[in-house]
């Protein structure tokens, strides 16, 4: 066992179903971070956009749900590494921490929550636990049940972003739908109540850097956000209403004016970008240089209040400095104001979860016979028409953006008709 694994006791290293013994020569982190990329939720997530999709760009190579997991876990992997974590560990926590996201991102999220309001709404969060607990076909328990992906206690912690039911109501975030609690419960064992381990925020932070970091080189690359327009503190007066609106809320207005003035003075900031190898190279140095900057502040800030021993579970919070977070939602809030909330995105929104929506009632009406064979026998199995309706709600969140629209074309046609 190397010394990173040690440092977690057996109770972190239990899974929910008991596994017959492998092979020596992998550790259980391991074999949880393999386990969540052979998975078909990991490659569904190529298929589903980030924030530019394809039709915004003359490029084939904007950002998906895919590579920002893939980015998202190396940052996780080398900050949680130096201070003390596993890094296989926190490695699975960032691939799998979007693995529940539905079709269309945040606005199919928002969709589906609709379609579900009367069995508890929708939660990325919770449906990524449930994949990783439930839908997921890797374990079968004994009495026939799923037990997902089966992974370590401390591995399901750790991607459990929000650590409680619906029923906290924490501004509509939560971690796990009333019907997995069981499994939860089991988690969360011996944890302090609602307090994420430290390698859970860990993940937090670097899905946060690689977030705000990478989607403004996609919308810098796909000629949507304009660097010039960034180039002096005027600029970004539009930007700074988004900042609070959306991201950080309870930041004062000279807070916000200080997080603009810092990102300006950046030797590194560039003022333009016209897609040749010069500025290619200066936004690859930009996207480098911020997840440093992020990364290095929030690493010296934990080890600042816990010493410079390894830090795991709930030996320790994460430090995130204040000005690293107001720095982090300013460049959040360029996208969404670039990117996001462009003219013309509110329609295509619109018609995306109407999209869904409708996709979901024509599935609860042809009665189970559209559904995918591993949904259709839950469906089969479903004790009433709410737990119908969760199958659906699952069906519909596992597909990607292009196959959401084929199953919708396909099941509009009566009989299958042309």
């Amino acid at each position: 066992m190397n010394d990173s694994v040690a440092r977690y006791d057996e109770a972190a290293r239990a899974r929910w179903v008991n596994e017959p013994p492998k092979r020596a020569g992998r550790t259980a982190f391991e074999r949880d971070r393999a386990r969540v990329v052979h998975s078909s939720a990991l490659r569904r997530l190529g298929a589903k956009t980030q924030v530019v999709g394809p039709a915004d760009v003359e490029s084939d190579f904007p950002r998906t749900r895919l590579t920002h997991s893939l980015e998202c876990a190396q940052v996780g992997r080398e900050l949680g590494a130096t201070l003390g974590c596993d890094p296989d560990l926190v490695e699975t926590a960032c691939l799998a921490h979007d693995l529940g996201h539905p079709p269309f991102g945040h606005n199919g999220e928002q969709a589906l929550d609709e379609a579900a309001k009367a069995i508890g709404g929708f939660e990325g969060n919770a449906q990524s636990f449930r994949l990783l607990t439930r839908l997921e076909a890797k374990t079968v328990a004994d009495d026939g049940r799923s037990a997902g992906l089966n992974l370590t206690r401390a591995s399901l912690d750790a991607a459990t972003k929000y650590p409680w039911p619906k029923a906290k109501n924490r501004e509509g975030k939560f971690g796990v739908y009333d019907d997995d609690l069981e499994v939860f419960a089991w988690m969360r064992d011996g944890a302090p109540d609602e307090h994420r381990c430290i390698e859970a925020q860990v993940m937090d932070w670097a899905d946060d850097v690689a977030y705000s970091v990478h989607d403004l080189e996609d919308g810098v690359e796909a000629g949507l956000v304009k660097l010039d327009h960034l180039g002096d503190h005027d600029g970004w007066a539009e930007v700074v209403t988004v900042a609070r609106s959306y991201y950080i809320a309870d930041a004062e207005p000279a807070e916000l004016e200080a997080g603009v003035r810092s990102l300006l003075e950046l030797s590194y900031w560039p003022r333009a970008h016209d897609g040749k190898l010069n500025s290619l190279a200066a936004l690859k140095n930009l996207t480098s240089q911020l997840i440093g900057r992020f990364c290095q502040a929030a690493e010296a800030a934990t080890r600042e209040a816990y010493g410079r021993g390894p830090q795991t579970r709930y030996d320790a919070d994460l430090v995130v400095p204040r000005e690293s977070r107001v720095e982090c939602a300013l460049l959040k809030a360029v996208t969404a104001h670039y990117v996001m909330n462009r003219e013309g995105v509110a329609a295509i929104h619109s018609n995306q979860r109407r999209l869904l929506r409708e996709l979901v009632e024509q599935l609860m009406a042809q009665g189970g016979d559209g559904l995918e064979p591993l949904f259709r026998t839950a469906w089969a199995t479903a004790a009433d028409d709410a737990a119908r309706l969760r199958v659906i709600v699952d069906q519909v969140a596992s597909l990607t953006d292009t196959s959401a629209v084929i199953w919708h074309r396909r099941a509009a046609r009566p009989n299958g008709t042309p």
